[in-house]
């Protein structure tokens, strides 16, 4: 069981909100900060082991110069999140770049920052080739097919986008190998929120075994294994995360087994998580509207499915506490609701509450990551505001909230007509 608790009592959250006014995404530094350390020593048995965290999750420069802090890397896959990376103070190696449909320009931005190349598609080679060159280092996104099955979130292997196929891995690293690449590397990302220990231990194998097979067929030694994301988190109170240590200890056991046999040691291994970092650990603070009562109970707040997505998109479960009646019994079923006109524009359905009155606050949990950073323009919405509460307890604005002036900044309105 999951106890979901706000860090913050509703005292605190109301003279937050008389601040700030809602809605705001709000961060907690200090759990962030033991969180990264507790995912880096789990993995302290890995050679230069380093979480490499995946910027689209959260692309705030506070929170990355926090995870920076504390030996995180970044994982980033378009210009924009090169040029943020770069702001915050990451160099080189510490920026893996993972290309999806990606232009030239991109390529030449990677490839400047000195970051680690990690290519999605064989027909890449040469729109890096012809844009940024060959770098020293370059890696390889491994889609399984159908010898490995994904989850419900990021669907079946063989039907992704994404990835070099099994009939093309050996010969993608011979290509690079012969237009003069020296240091290689291997990744892969088949799972998303999954909650299974066992999953992680199989791509490991998956993973450590391809690196054989690619040594014997083609000469190439991989020295990076990127394990890539998707370790889930328990947004349920009834889910059970997911045993970090469980899992390091699973790929230990196959790392001595396959990798140090074969005498292929030492190898680094990376992640790419982003969730599972500061996922738990942002909360969407929100008051109600209004209550309304129709064929069923809708409870109305000022924010929307702009200020947090996944349950309208994906149909996700983000526990509901209402500060101040933590302890009153969940007599009502409510529908929450957002102000977007849309009818999907709900943050839970069905959902057993206290009593709930307009001018409550509530605190949506587990938007850490995939909140802010998912959010849009959609009806005229505006984004909300990101704040943090530092480990000394202070609370600061992170990013501001946008205005209408925003709205229409990158607008041309035609000119006004002539009155004759």
């Amino acid at each position: 069981m999951n106890e979901k608790r706000t860090p913050l009592k509703k005292t605190e959250l109301e003279a937050i909100a008389a601040k700030y006014t809602t809605p705001f995404h709000l961060y907690d530094e200090k759990a962030i900060r033991e969180n990264a350390r507790a995912f880096h020593k789990a993995f302290s048995w890995g050679h230069g082991f380093k979480n490499h965290y995946a910027v689209k999750a959260c692309p705030n420069p506070t929170i990355l110069k926090i995870l920076h802090e504390e030996g995180m890397g970044v994982d980033c896959s378009s210009l924009p999140e090169l040029v943020l990376a770069e702001k915050v103070g990451f160099r080189g190696e510490e920026i893996v770049f993972s290309s999806n449909d990606t232009p030239p320009e991109e390529f030449i931005e990677a490839n400047r920052l000195g970051a680690v190349i990690n290519l999605d598609d064989i027909g890449h080679i040469e729109t890096l080739e012809k844009s940024a060159g060959i770098s020293e280092m370059i890696s390889f996104r491994y889609n399984p097919g159908d010898t490995r099955t994904g989850n419900v979130l990021i669907g079946l292997p063989q039907e992704a986008k994404y990835g070099v196929t099994r009939d093309q891995v050996i010969e993608a690293f011979r290509i690079m190998q012969a237009k003069g690449a020296k240091r290689f590397g291997l990744h892969t990302m088949v799972a998303s929120n999954e909650l299974k220990n066992s999953y992680f231990v199989e791509t490991a194998r998956m993973l450590f075994e391809l690196v054989v097979k690619i040594k014997r067929e083609s000469g190439v030694c991989i020295e990076l294994i990127n394990m890539g994301g998707g370790i889930g988190i328990p947004y349920r109170p009834d889910d059970r995360a997911v045993d970090l240590n469980e899992i390091s200890a699973g790929m230990q056991k196959l790392y001595k087994k396959i990798i140090i046999s074969e005498g292929l040691d030492p190898i680094k291994i990376v992640f790419e998580c982003g969730r599972i970092i500061t996922g738990p650990y942002g909360y969407l603070v929100s008051r109600v509207r209004q209550v309304a009562r129709k064929y069923k109970d809708y409870v109305g707040l000022d924010s929307c499915m702009a200020n947090l997505m996944r349950p309208s998109l994906y149909g996700a479960y983000h526990h509901i506490t209402v500060p101040g009646k933590e302890n009153w019994p969940a007599s009502h079923i409510y529908d929450v609701t957002g102000s977007l006109c849309e009818n999907s524009d709900k943050f839970a359905i069905n959902r057993p509450l206290p009593e709930i009155e307009p001018g409550d606050l509530v605190v949506i949990h587990d938007t850490g990551a995939h909140g802010h950073a998912m959010g849009f323009n959609y009806n005229g919405k505006l984004r909300s505001a990101e704040l943090l509460l530092g480990e000394d307890g202070a609370v600061k604005l992170i990013r501001r909230a946008e205005n209408i002036d925003d709205y229409f900044s990158t607008i041309r309105f035609p000119d006004a007509p002539v009155i004759v």
